[in-house]
């Protein structure tokens, strides 16, 4: 019986060599991979999404987008791998950090335009995700506009979620109208609008926050000030930083910033928008995700807050695009195009959007779902010039704009419009298409 038992045994080592593994040099299918322990399930079944979205109508826009995800895709857990502050600045560089030491989250946030093109396409570490586009038709019902931001040679980079609005100007309708002011239309009325308010004894009609509230309105002044075609060829080297229409630019932005808060610097955007809507300041200029802001804090539109185009750009969009992307080597590959599947798709955006205070990047984002202030975005996106944000990604690099916003912050205190245009022209020389 012993016998017996023992040339059992060898039988069944020998089969098992014979199952085993070795490379395969015959040219037949390479045989399956080991059957994952439970651990290794688990870790293939996430997908950590990177994001600056942390608080307001943003957070509560991507929580949305992830409701839809999880129904879509149960067994993928999704990790929010978000940071706050400083409209993904802080995020940007925790991704540079992470990106050095070869830990790229799944997918993450960037804007479309050349934050992404001129840094992360530009460093080899994105995939193009022209299959996920060909897969779902995306191409029929994004808007041609966008496609080129977000290509190179041919490929395109990422998936855009929406359209936001950077130069809006909110406004407090009781303020305006408690002291008979007429929505400003160009830069003169608004500069006479604030010295009446003055005049009246409001110290700050225009509420700023930190610094990069301050480059947010510095372009959409530079748009003001210099009209849609000069404002673009700033950007692509038509024309120089140094020329005399670009100091009148400079010079009303220094104006405008004589209308703004001496607490600035201390303030978020959302403190900013909060004394608007208090009554304790007239106009601030941000983005149109403080519509979603508005509304996350119980006020009404036309009511509690007004808008308009920031005076003297009406006819113009400048626009940004919040995408995500796929990383080379993402570590759950298949679950980032689980997520990027549902980010680009219509249920995903009308999901998100309504409640982030954007408009969907899709053309067929159902309008029902959409309230006022949105339903006039879209019609303005789709009949406005279209030019891109500094501040959000869309017109230079994360080298040029940390040059740019460098040299605004030494603007910020010693208010030298002739050394801030030389600095200003020495960053188009140094980073941008003037070299």
């Amino acid at each position: 019986m012993r016998y017996k038992t023992l040339f059992l045994f060898l039988i069944l080592a020998l089969a098992l060599v014979a199952c085993g593994g070795g490379n395969n040099t015959t040219g037949s299918e390479p045989a399956a991979p080991p059957e994952a322990t439970p651990a290794e399930t688990s870790m293939a079944q996430q997908v950590e999404v990177f994001s600056w979205w942390t608080g307001g109508g943003e957070a509560a826009g991507l929580d949305a987008m992830i409701k839809v995800f999880a129904a879509q895709y149960p067994d993928i857990t999704f990790l929010n791998a978000a940071v706050a502050g400083g409209a993904g600045t802080n995020a940007r560089a925790v991704l540079a950090t992470r990106l050095q030491a070869g830990d790229a989250p799944d997918s993450w946030q960037g804007h479309a335009g050349q934050e992404l093109i001129g840094t992360y396409v530009a460093a080899g570490q994105l995939e193009p995700v022209n299959f996920l586009f060909e897969a779902n038709d995306w191409l029929a019902v994004m808007p041609e506009t966008l496609i080129p931001l977000i290509s190179q040679d041919g490929n395109i980079y990422s998936v855009p979620v929406n359209i936001h609005r950077a130069n809006v100007m909110w406004n407090s309708p009781t303020v305006l109208a408690a002291n008979n002011i007429a929505v400003p239309t160009n830069l003169e009325e608004w500069f006479a609008a604030m010295d009446a308010l003055q005049a009246a004894g409001m110290e700050a009609p225009l509420a700023m926050g930190e610094q990069w509230t301050a480059l947010h309105l510095f372009e959409t002044i530079l748009l003001a000030s210099l009209g849609a075609d000069d404002y673009n060829a700033l950007w692509d080297g038509g024309k120089n930083w140094s020329e005399p229409e670009v100091t009148a630019a400079l010079e009303a932005f220094a104006k405008v910033l004589s209308y703004t808060n001496s607490d600035a610097s201390a303030l978020s955007w959302q403190d900013a928008a909060q004394l608007v809507v208090n009554g304790d300041a007239a106009f601030t200029v941000m983005g149109d995700w403080a519509e979603g802001y508005f509304r996350e804090i119980g006020f009404e539109p036309n009511t509690g807050y007004g808008w308009s185009p920031v005076p003297g750009t009406a006819g113009t969009f400048q626009f940004l695009s919040d995408s995500f992307v796929l990383p080379v080597g993402a570590p759950h590959r298949d679950a980032a195009i689980a997520w990027l599947t549902v980010a680009g798709s219509r249920e995903g955006q009308d999901a998100f959007n309504p409640v982030k205070g954007s408009i969907p990047a899709r053309s067929d984002g159902d309008r029902a779902l959409y309230g006022e202030y949105l339903l006039s975005a879209m019609d303005d996106w789709a009949s406005d010039i279209v030019v891109g944000s500094l501040t959000h990604g869309v017109v230079a690099n994360d080298s040029w704009k940390s040059e740019i916003d460098t040299a605004l912050g030494l603007f910020l205190v010693n208010k030298d419009v002739a050394a801030l245009q030389t600095a200003l022209t020495a960053t188009c020389a140094g980073s941008g298409p003037c070299n």
